[in-house]
């Protein structure tokens, strides 16, 4: 057994065995049961009911929505389109059918769910309504979900680039020389994964309807964000940072993304994290981009940059005190005059 399996191999395994029952605790723990809460909606009504409306609805049992008064149909409109609320409820007492106003293409999810509260609503009240979906995904997209797979795709491409430039023969211990080398093999990586992505989602499947620049370059900052913390943990930790890297992409970031189920159907903790790891940060960008003009994208790219700059900062100040610490870099400038 010794010779077979040495004590490092197995508790490489343990690791393993604990990333897989991470995999199985996050996404089933993520989705086993989504319930609404807090559902941004805005209504639109008449003076003489709008308080009324907007206190019963944000008083129902549960909180499964969040209504907020807005003036006309046309605010309503742009909120939707702004990426400012999920859905928009335009009430005509005059008549007994109102009108539901959703975007699937921000998330089918989040529109379905709309549509359930809503239901039950009217049901209530013994009125009825119809649904108008003013942005749907497009035909290649039809549940919505190319965005998600597409940054799953980068996220994973940029943290086995970075375990593959550490692992590689002759990739040692990363020194700050290595480093930085493998911080910057990472740059031209991430622009062809950029590229490639583009072009699947593009013109190979055409999944996402245009923005292939814009796809490029979200690509390229999404896969080296990725890379450049892969490089940072693994010069911290050795095989374990890899260990780490999964556990911050791909156990926590994807199922908290929002790709599949929007923050407003996660449980608390999944909800509080999403937006702030590249998974879910990257997902919002592309698909607000893709569909929405690029609305809702300026903190999802402030999530990008500083996982990226972050990353950098870390693998660079870890591989400097390593070497000062090992003898390769002097802790002081010898070669200057005293003085």
């Amino acid at each position: 057994m010794r010779d077979a399996v040495s004590t490092r191999s197995a508790l490489v395994m343990v690791g393993v065995l604990l990333l897989q029952l991470g995999f199985a605790l996050s996404y089933m723990g993520a989705f086993h049961a989504p319930e609404p809460h807090r559902v941004p909606m805005v209504l639109v009504a008449p003076q003489a009911v709008e308080g009324r409306l907007v206190a019963r609805l944000n008083a129902l049992p549960g909180e499964p929505v969040h209504i907020t008064a807005v003036a006309d149909r046309a605010e309503a409109r742009s909120r939707l389109l702004e990426r400012r609320t999920d859905a928009a409820l335009i009430v005509e007492p005059a008549a007994t059918t109102d009108t539901l106003l959703v975007a699937s293409a921000g998330g089918p999810s989040a529109a379905d769910a709309a549509t359930k509260i809503v239901a039950g609503i009217e049901r209530a009240e013994d009125r009825r309504f119809v649904v108008r979906d003013i942005r749907p995904p497009a035909a290649g997209d039809s549940r919505g979900l190319s965005s998600f797979y597409l940054v799953l795709s980068w996220t994973i491409g940029g943290y086995l680039a970075a375990s593959a430039l550490n692992m590689a023969a002759g990739s040692k211990r990363p020194t700050l020389r290595r480093s930085l080398v493998r911080l910057m093999a990472m740059v031209p990586y991430a622009l062809v994964s950029g590229i490639g992505g583009a072009i699947i989602v593009g013109p190979v499947l055409d999944c996402l309807p245009g923005g292939f620049w814009e796809l490029v370059g979200i690509g390229t900052l999404v896969v080296f964000a990725s890379g450049a913390v892969g490089v940072a943990l693994q010069s911290l930790a050795g095989t374990v940072g890899l260990g780490l890297t999964i556990l911050i992409f791909t156990i926590l970031g994807n199922p908290s993304s929002g790709g599949v189920y929007p923050p407003s159907l996660l449980p608390p903790f999944w909800r509080a994290i999403g937006q702030a790891l590249p998974p879910g940060a990257g997902t919002t960008v592309v698909r607000n981009t893709v569909y929405f003009d690029g609305h809702g994208t300026s903190g999802a790219y402030w999530v990008l940059a500083l996982w990226a700059v972050g990353g950098v900062v870390v693998a660079i100040a870890a591989a400097t005190l390593r070497d000062r610490r090992e003898g390769i870099l002097p802790l002081v400038d010898r070669t200057r005059p005293a003085g």
